[in-house]
């Protein structure tokens, strides 16, 4: 019997290894940083015990924003651009990781592996884009073989592509890490995630993983942050200041969510491509609010964020005793929380089950990055049953 070269025996070893050192990273549509959680795991699947480490958002510099914005959620794109930042994404990320490594003192050859996630520039569900002979697709750039070289760490990436091929639409790959990390037998639970895009994840108090929904549901930050950007000039609106100086138009919010998207059916996926500015300038059209002053833009934007939410829960999700978990940016959102509280009687963020909020998605990759190498594809809901992630190694 021949030996395994040296990759595989060390892929080999580390999946035998009863704890592993995982570093997770996820780059949302946000475009505020790159969050890098460092994790310890045991175990896989529903006997997965894991320990949040350290964790770090490194931000963005402006000109690195503007670099991706120009390929950004566009269906027409300089296609060198996209293949230098792909290049690019990659080893900036694996610079990313060694400045964290050095800050918390650790040495990068302690770590395992890593599990990223990429920077994802465009999202095509079939429901969006319609085109016949075409299946779902999805774009994330920032290549898994530049992060290795660069750090000197195996590295998993490029998950959603599984999902995508075995049938599903990419994602909400939150699902995964929710089930894993979050359900509890005897309490009927939603872990919502409100980053970019909000989404759901509903895991039934009897703990059929087969019961289990994940979903988007609508917009979550983007919106919110384009306006803000456009018409204040600022990445977000920071404590809710701008929205609670505004007042909801609801004839634009009833525009906004007469959307064809929100009777869809779910488990159902989007993306900036379908709510951006763009979206919110033909609904102002159509609800003849196009002098809306720019405070009153961003109220009405952060209600309907909100009342999407609202909306689905209520439409969907009709259990006693319902537990929602926020993490994400929107969990620091005063004015979409004090709406979704109005709404729901128990809503808490996700550090009350031990889930640090704002590292959520960059643990839920360090997950998928440990089921990859050592789990087992498990039935949740209609998803396919998959294990996702593309190997690479350092040499």
């Amino acid at each position: 019997m021949l030996p395994l070269n040296q990759n595989l025996q060390k892929l080999f070893d580390i999946a035998q290894k009863p704890v592993k050192t995982v570093i997770g990273l996820m780059s949302g549509t946000s475009l505020d940083g790159l969050d890098i959680a460092l994790c310890s795991f045991s175990g896989h699947g529903l006997q997965t015990q894991y320990k949040l480490l350290q964790f770090i958002t490194i931000p963005y510099p402006e000109g690195f924003k503007s670099e991706v914005q120009q390929v950004f959620a566009k269906k027409t794109v300089d296609l060198e651009k996209l293949t230098l930042l792909n290049a690019y994404i990659g080893s900036y990320h694996g610079e990313l990781v060694l400045q964290a490594l050095s800050k918390w003192d650790i040495a990068p050859d302690t770590v395992d592996f890593i599990a990223s996630h990429g920077q994802t520039i465009y999202h095509a569900p079939k429901r969006l884009h319609k085109q016949a002979n075409y299946p779902n697709a999805t774009l994330q750039i920032g290549d898994g073989d530049h992060l290795a070289v660069k750090t000197g760490i195996l590295t998993i990436s490029d998950f959603r592509q599984k999902h995508i091929a075995a049938g599903g639409e990419g994602a909400p790959l939150a699902l995964y890490g929710d089930v894993l990390l979050g359900h509890k037998p005897g309490e009927e639970r939603i872990l919502l995630n409100i980053g970019g895009i909000a989404n759901l994840t509903y895991l039934p108090a009897n703990n059929d993983t087969t019961n289990v929904l994940c979903t988007d549901v609508g917009p979550g930050n983007t919106l919110v942050d384009a306006a803000c950007r456009r018409y204040f000039n600022k990445a977000f609106d920071e404590d809710s200041a701008i929205a609670n100086s505004g007042k909801v138009n609801h004839d634009l919010l009833t525009a906004l969510l007469s959307h064809p998207f929100f009777l869809e059916a779910a488990p159902k996926t989007t993306g900036p491509e379908l709510f951006n500015l763009a979206f919110v300038e033909n609904a102002q059209q159509q609800s003849q609010t196009k002098e809306l002053p720019p405070e009153d833009l961003v109220s009405t934007l952060s209600a309907f964020t909100a009342t999407s939410i609202i909306n689905f829960i209520k439409a969907n999700i009709q259990v006693d005793n319902l537990k929602i978990f926020v993490s994400g940016g929107g969990a620091r959102n005063p004015f979409v929380i004090t709406q979704l509280k109005l709404a729901f009687e128990n809503i808490k963020d996700t550090s009350s089950l031990g889930i640090n909020p704002d590292a959520k998605e960059a643990i839920l990759f360090a997950l998928l990055g440990n089921e990859a190498l050592c789990g087992e594809p498990i039935v949740l809901g209609d998803n396919p049953k998959v294990l996702m992630g593309k190997f690479s190694f350092a040499v």
